[in-house]
């Protein structure tokens, strides 16, 4: 099957809570991507991050294997660098095939209760 979606997409609004309340992993806050990849090769992926006050940091290599999705949290990415948390960052996705990207923020700072935000990234044509 022919890939659908788009090989470049946009995140403008991240920005991981630094505090969490519950067990880990599963309550820690985090910003998350959820990548699909229909196409019939694997999609090799580079994430970009931009910050308000310095020079952006990448590219983050990743990989999704044809036929298959992916969630990747921003919390976990560390090479080239971990991305800081409490701090507005926003990135840029490119892949070798066309894929569909959703972003993901779940936000457990208040004990007891549990925030959660899913939007579809912005696909530049």
């Amino acid at each position: 099957m022919a890939g659908i979606g788009a090989r470049t997409w946009v995140v403008a609004g991240g920005r991981i809570p630094v505090d969490s309340s519950g067990d880990e992993p599963e309550f820690t806050s985090f910003d998350q991507l959820c990548l699909l990849n229909t196409d019939d090769s694997v999609a090799e992926v580079e994430l970009t991050v931009y910050y308000a006050d310095q020079e952006p940091v990448g590219p983050y290599q990743l990989r999704v294997w044809a036929r298959r999705i992916r969630h990747i949290r921003f919390n976990d990415l560390v090479d080239p660098e971990p991305i800081r948390l409490g701090r507005p960052f926003g990135c840029v996705l490119t892949s070798s095939t066309p894929l569909v990207v959703q972003f993901q923020r779940q936000d457990t700072r208040v004990p007891g209760a549990l925030a959660l935000a899913d939007v579809v990234a912005y696909p530049v044509p």
